[in-house]
């Protein structure tokens, strides 16, 4: 018996520690991708003017911030194999594929893409934008300019600290804030909040800069959601710039708020 336990006690302590190095792993999609080239963040930068090197994340991702030099090819463009095949046309630079973070796959989906399109010599960057606006802002492109200041540069804490549940959402709603939905129209099935909110998809600048104009000049608080709370992050970086004092982020964005009403989340939560 004591036999047994001491076996049962170490496949538990194995386990343990099973878990605990895969929590810790750095790089969580490394293993899956085992065909996929790795540029690592000191090859990048010291090589940075040798390379091709392309954003494969949304446009106002890009627009909001990118690697200084970096060329934008949405992952999911139509066109994107024609478009990196014409990059390799001009030339035979290594071309390397970055997207948000070391939970985001895109990195490694778009050089799958780029191989399977029979283009060579290609690499993910898969530190991602966070880790290199934080290390290399001089090399950073920050809301059109550069070198990104770092004292600009938002850690997540700084987005969390915005967050509210859906309930709280809803219970700060009144004359005293505007209700701003940022999805974008392919997003929008339905309004959460009829006739209680305005809307802007995140591209349309003019409608986005009067309805943070109007929040500034009523003194009122912005209240603010997205499809899953992917996007919110990146509008904060010109919430900041503008200067709002009072905004908050709905949790899990419009799929928080139905898991919230009817408990059901229709979209994992953001990896990235």
């Amino acid at each position: 018996m004591k036999h047994w336990l001491s076996v049962f006690a170490a496949l538990v302590i194995a386990g343990q520690a099973t878990l605990a190095g895969a929590a810790a792993e750095p790089f969580p999609h490394r293993a899956k991708y085992k065909e996929v080239q790795i540029m690592e963040i000191e090859n990048l930068e010291r090589q940075l003017d040798q390379l091709i090197v392309i954003d494969v994340r949304s446009k106002y991702e890009y627009d909001t911030m990118h690697i200084k030099g970096a060329k934008h090819i949405p992952l999911h463009s139509k066109t994107f194999e024609a478009d990196v095949q014409k990059l390799r046309a001009a030339g035979n630079k290594p071309i390397v594929f970055y997207c948000n973070g070391v939970t985001c796959k895109k990195s490694y989906q778009a050089t799958e893409k780029a191989m399977a399109a029979g283009i060579r010599n290609v690499y993910a960057y898969d530190a991602g934008l966070h880790g290199w606006a934080k290390r290399f802002p001089e090399h950073s492109v920050l809301l059109g300019k550069s070198p990104m200041n770092p004292a600009d540069f938002l850690e997540k804490e700084a987005y969390k600290k915005r967050v509210i549940s859906a309930g709280d959402f809803e219970n700060r709603m009144g004359a005293g804030a505007i209700v701003l939905d940022i999805r974008d129209l392919a997003q929008r099935d339905m309004a959460l909040f009829p006739f209680k909110e305005q809307r802007a998809q995140l591209d349309d600048s003019q409608k986005i800069a009067a309805v943070v104009e109007e929040a500034k000049r009523q003194k009122k608080t912005l209240l603010i959601y997205d499809k899953t709370g992917r996007q919110a992050p990146w509008f904060q970086y010109y919430l900041e710039q503008q200067g709002i004092k009072s905004y908050h982020f709905m949790e899990g964005g419009a799929e928080g708020y139905f898991e919230f009403k009817y408990g059901k989340l229709k979209v994992k939560a953001p990896d990235a």
